[in-house]
């Protein structure tokens, strides 16, 4: 998702497309299959944006990864070779598990990366137009040009590692963002310590999350099948919980939950060979037939209604980053407007976290620029855009479909800065412009953070609030919570709250090395 500005995560097991059989596990354990003479491998990656600008959006396709033994050997790590897209801009906090692929024993040297494709949209917080058509204060597209080759091989500490059989191993991929895009904007990615890796803890190492529609269902198990073309057999156990089914998918909340058909979401705890996978939690996302979209809310309107009131129609403009469909209609990086249906439904994806009283996300009245939320599609509403095309210097304005939302569901947003005001239950975090998209003309942006026996701290000398100290760099995952009485800010507004909000920490990472 942390000394990363994100971190996604690759646990890199097995290389058959099929599944095994295998019976469930206690999650947060490691599988493997020490018969095999093979033993797992698991990868993460991190961004951090350059000054200047707020980097909204990064996409890149992971096109190839190998490991090469200290015989010469390469042993690829996707071994359906179909590109996965990575937002690294959403894991500042979180890990995105993506493959898995069986390793054979002995030791490595080095680990190769490819990437194509990249995507950047940004917020122009500096005080000069870019590319001369961006200007000060929009939001703007750009396909970065690559200064070098799109192939990274990081043969550094800890390399050579050794993969043992029946012996799970995790490599965390650093992805930094404000060393790799460069003053001009283009991609390096051989940049010093652009890409860096290092080893996760062996003792239940955390792979992070997987997306995609269940395919199938069985005994203490379920198929996934992501967009990009991966099948997973899902384990699951008594202790996997299953978080916000509605009533209309189960009324207990256990595997009956989950039917074919459903977007979801799983917190993978556990890798094992063939592609099995141990679920120690499963999200629902969105019902069979259903069209849901992810974004960062950039602003919020409301207009009068015919009595000369402010309770009219509410409408947001929402960069998207998730759309579990893959629905050309809403192409990840768009700019999409979207008009709150009067009697929309809200609600807080909430994981199995306990919101602290005091907060609310009922109405649209608590809709704030910076929020996360996943919106329901109202089908016959969605308008395409076919977007502008680049100008000369490669710039553009984001496409903006449009549609009409018939529910909103808050989500945890990704927040970087400095820890600053610590109190008994959390502290004021202060993030730059470069970090964080309600910014304004270059101005720090502040929100309350709130911390429970709940949330998790990365990093840290302890695993609570006392381990943070003040001047801390952290990346927090968290919902995002308008401050009451508000007033709504835009990007394309000079205008901001006067009261931070708040957000409610699921997770605290450390940046111990002051990289983001």
């Amino acid at each position: 998702m942390n000394k990363k500005t994100c971190l996604f995560m690759l646990p890199l097991l097995a290389s058959a497309l099929l599944f095994s059989g295998c019976g469930s596990v206690t999650p947060g354990s490691a599988i493997s299959d020490s018969a095999s003479g093979t033993g797992p491998v698991a990868l993460s990656m991190t961004d951090d944006p350059p000054s200047g600008v707020a980097v909204l959006l990064f996409n890149v396709n992971l096109t190839a990864a190998s490991l090469e033994s200290s015989s010469g050997t390469s042993v690829s790590l996707l071994p359906n070779g179909t590109p996965i897209q990575v937002d690294v801009t959403k894991l500042q906090a979180l890990s995105a598990f993506l493959s898995t692929a069986d390793v054979t024993a002995g030791t490595y040297n080095s680990l190769s990366l490819t990437f194509a494709s990249p995507q950047l949209v940004i917020y122009n917080v500096s005080d000069t137009s870019l590319g001369s058509s961006c200007a000060v204060g929009s939001v703007c597209e750009l396909t970065p040009t690559v200064d070098n080759s799109s192939t990274v091989t990081l043969s550094s500490s800890p390399f050579p590692i050794t993969v043992s059989s029946g012996s799970p191993l995790g490599l965390l991929v650093d992805f930094h963002l404000n060393t790799i895009i460069q003053s001009d904007l283009s991609i390096n990615l051989g940049a010093t310590n652009g890409i860096t890796v290092s080893e996760l803890p062996s003792q239940q190492p955390h792979f992070g999350f997987l997306t995609g529609e269940v395919t199938a269902t069985g005994t203490n198990q379920f198929t996934l099948q992501t967009v990009w073309g991966r099948s997973f057999t899902v384990d699951t156990s008594s202790s996997t919980t299953f978080a916000n089914f509605p009533s209309s998918a189960c009324s207990t909340a256990t595997l009956a939950c989950v039917q074919t058909g459903q977007i979801v979401t799983v917190q993978v705890s556990g890798v094992a060979s063939k592609g099995v996978v141990d679920a120690s939690q499963v999200s629902y996302v969105q019902a069979a037939n259903q069209l849901t979209v992810e974004g960062t809310i950039l602003g919020v309107s409301t207009s009068s209604s015919s009595s000369g009131t402010s309770s009219g129609t509410t409408s947001i403009k929402l960069l998207l980053h998730g759309n579990p469909t893959m629905n050309a209609s809403l192409p990840l990086g768009g700019k999409a407007l979207v008009t709150i249906a009067s009697n929309a439904a809200f609600s807080i994806d909430s994981q199995g976290f306990t919101m602290p009283s005091g907060v609310s996300f009922t109405s649209a009245s608590n809709l704030a620029v910076g929020q996360d939320v996943t919106v329901t599609v109202s089908p016959s509403s969605l308008v395409a855009s076919s977007g502008a095309t680049s100008n000369a210097s490669g710039w553009w304005q984001p496409p903006t479909p449009s549609f009409t939302a018939t529910a909103v569901e808050l989500e945890p947003s990704q927040i970087t800065g400095t820890v600053s005001d610590l109190t008994s239950t959390g502290f004021t975090l202060t993030s730059t412009p470069s970090f964080f998209c309600w910014s304004f003309n270059n101005t720090p942006a502040t929100a309350t953070v709130e911390t429970t026996s709940q949330t998790t701290f990365q990093g840290f000398t302890t695993d609570d609030l006392s381990g943070v100290s003040a001047d801390d760099v952290v990346s927090v995952s968290g919902w995002l919570f308008a401050p009451a009485a508000s007033t709504s800010t835009s990007t394309s507004s000079s205008t901001s709250t006067s009261t931070p909000p708040t957000v409610v920490a699921q997770t605290v990472a450390l940046h111990s090395d002051g990289w983001f």
